[in-house]
């Protein structure tokens, strides 16, 4: 049965199964690399015997050095055949990982990403993948050709001269097991190693994403304590994972420095006994480079266990997070072709984890072009309620529907598609405000992008900029102000004309007077669409046709604004609480 470490292993080499060709090149090329590097001390040594023996045959001489010269442009081909199949057949290979690790977390459900650190996600597709790559490398290059050195080499040495094959054989063992004892105590270490390099990636991620609080609350002491001691261990681990790959060569070194000394005295033993065992000089030089080719493999397949143990390890990493289950496919579900804007919430209860319920029994109607307002205090389950809505998480129990059908039915895509949705937390990515503002319609024109980035009111501070709809913008629009990034947000909604509007805050980091302009275009682009609004500003809402005020993950109001104030319950407390002293009493 195989042992979890090989499984991985394997696992591993499946990825170069599609590049067949350029493995049996690399065979190829392998053997014709060793078959030179194994004949030429055999013609090395014809040609010092026709030296020594009386007068020097300079005829055989040069026909030997013709040959060595030849083999050796020979290898060379070959081994530059062999690092060049290698390095395609390892490159591609890991470029296959690499995508479909890219494809399956696409496809991993939201609350497992909501678990996972990012930066430890971020390191398995990046410093992971380096990992394997570089074992596979030296794997390929050096694994088969050493072994097949190995084998040859002995094989030669037996034909050549079976006393020296022999010894050299009975001391192979104390090499092999050298090795194999080290090997053992490193692999727990390089594994420890690539998860601790996890977290420090993941914790250098969130650090530099939160830096402004962190040094607006002077934390930074904590922080460098915090990494400090992160960087400890991951520094104990690496140094017992390099300590014990440090000790392989070394080893083995002495192993066959062993070997090549034992050939040496028993081949000049023979070399000076007379009769049926007589070892000529020649022959007893080209034992000693058969000896010395036997012994160099193991030294450079020792040398990069360290790197087929880093990759087994980061492997591991890689192939836990591709076994995560994926959201279920939704293929043979319906595809919503027109969506009319209602949505009903029939006996929905959902929670997080099991152990703590969070909406209980919600139901709500929504008749098409509402507009529904959230309200409730943090942790009521306003956002939850938005998770649900666009299938992010799917409900414990009961169901919503969408157009009449329950939107576990049809596909995620269609259903996302029918709404818009601008969060409180704006995302860009590098590249032109052009190219992020037509990120949901990728086929919009120039024209259409500048209408929507009026009606968002975006359009004034980008004619501003010298490159106007050009403008580069860095990670997450680093270059340009929060308000501008919620703006750019607001213009991509705003250009897909959705059936219907998610807006979580959308407005929350935008200045009052350009506040104003943004609900004046909200207005506009909500007429006749059935919308969304989760609002803490409760100034924002009041033209809302339903306010549904949340409590615990319960709607425990439910009503327009004037109505919800002559109630005078929680609503009234909390408009009361925003608006004191104002006529809301």
């Amino acid at each position: 049965m195989k042992t979890k470490k090989q499984r991985t292993l394997f696992r591993l080499i499946g990825y170069t199964k599609p590049y067949a060709p350029l493995i049996i090149i690399s065979f190829i090329s392998s053997i014709l690399s060793v078959a030179v590097s194994i004949l030429i001390p055999l013609m090395t040594g014809y040609a010092i015997d026709n030296m020594i023996e009386g007068a020097v045959n300079f005829d055989k001489v040069f026909d030997y050095i013709y040959i060595i010269v030849g083999m050796i442009a020979v290898g060379a081909i070959a081994q530059w055949t062999l690092s060049a199949s290698v390095n395609s057949l390892t490159c591609k290979s890991v470029r296959n990982i690499r995508n479909q690790l890219f494809e399956h977390i696409n496809n991993l459900p939201l609350k497992y990403i909501d678990t996972q650190r990012q930066g430890d996600i971020i390191a398995r597709i990046s410093s992971d993948i380096d990992q394997v790559s570089e074992g596979l490398l030296q794997g390929f290059t050096q694994l088969f050709s050493g072994v097949l050195t190995i084998c040859a080499t002995l094989g030669i040495l037996f034909y050549l001269n079976w006393i020296i094959a022999l010894v050299v054989l009975v001391l192979t063992p104390l090499s092999l097991f050298v090795a194999s004892f080290i090997t053992k105590r490193s692999h727990k270490t390089f594994s420890a190693q690539a998860v601790k390099r996890g977290e420090v990636s993941g914790y250098v991620e969130e650090i530099f994403t939160g830096r402004n609080l962190i040094q607006a609350f002077c934390q930074e002491d904590i922080c460098q304590e915090d990494f400090e001691k992160l960087n400890k261990e991951l520094y104990d681990c690496g140094f017992k994972s390099q300590f014990y790959g440090a000790l392989i060569n070394p080893c083995t070194r002495f192993v066959n420095n062993l070997v090549y000394a034992s050939v040496g005295v028993v081949g000049a033993f023979l070399a000076l006994k007379a009769g049926s065992m007589e070892l000529k000089v020649g022959l007893l030089s080209t034992c000693l480079s058969y000896a010395n080719q036997y012994t160099k493999p193991f030294n450079e397949i020792t040398s990069v266990i360290t790197e087929i143990q880093s990759a087994v390890a980061a492997s591991r990493r890689i192939f836990d997070l591709l076994d995560q289950d994926v959201e279920e496919s939704d293929a043979q579900n319906e595809v919503l072709e027109k969506c009319d804007g209602t949505l009903n919430i029939d006996n929905v209860y959902f929670s997080y984890v099991p152990e703590k319920p969070l909406i209980q029994g919600l139901n709500l109607h929504v008749k098409q072009g509402q507009k529904i307002a959230i309200v409730g205090p943090t942790g009521c389950g306003k956002t939850t309620l938005i998770n649900l809505l666009m299938r992010f998480y799917d409900v414990n129990s009961g169901s919503i529907s969408m157009s009449g059908k329950d939107i576990r039915k049809i596909t995620r895509t269609s259903l996302r598609d029918s709404y818009g949705m601008v969060l409180q937390e704006s995302w860009l990515f590098a590249g032109s405000i052009r190219d992020n503002i037509a990120y949901g319609k990728q086929d919009a024109t120039l024209e259409e992008i500048i209408q929507a980035s009026k009606l968002a009111g975006a359009d004034d501070f980008i004619e501003k900029f010298p490159d106007k709809y050009d403008t580069l913008l860095t990670e997450n629009g680093d270059n340009i102000s929060q308000g501008q990034r919620q703006l750019l947000c607001i213009a991509r909604i705003m250009l897909t004309h959705p059936p219907m509007l998610i807006l979580d805050e959308a407005t929350s980091s935008i200045d009052t007077r350009t506040e104003m302009k943004i609900q004046e275009a909200f207005y506009r682009i909500m007429q006749g669409r059935t919308s969304f609004i989760v609002a803490h500003r409760l100034s924002t809402i009041r033209s809302c046709d339903v306010i549904l005020v949340m409590k615990d993950g319960n709607i425990i109001e439910q009503g327009n604004h004037e109505e919800l104030l002559a109630k005078r319950g929680f609503y009234f407390e909390l408009y009361n609480s925003q608006f004191v002293g104002s006529n809301a009493s």
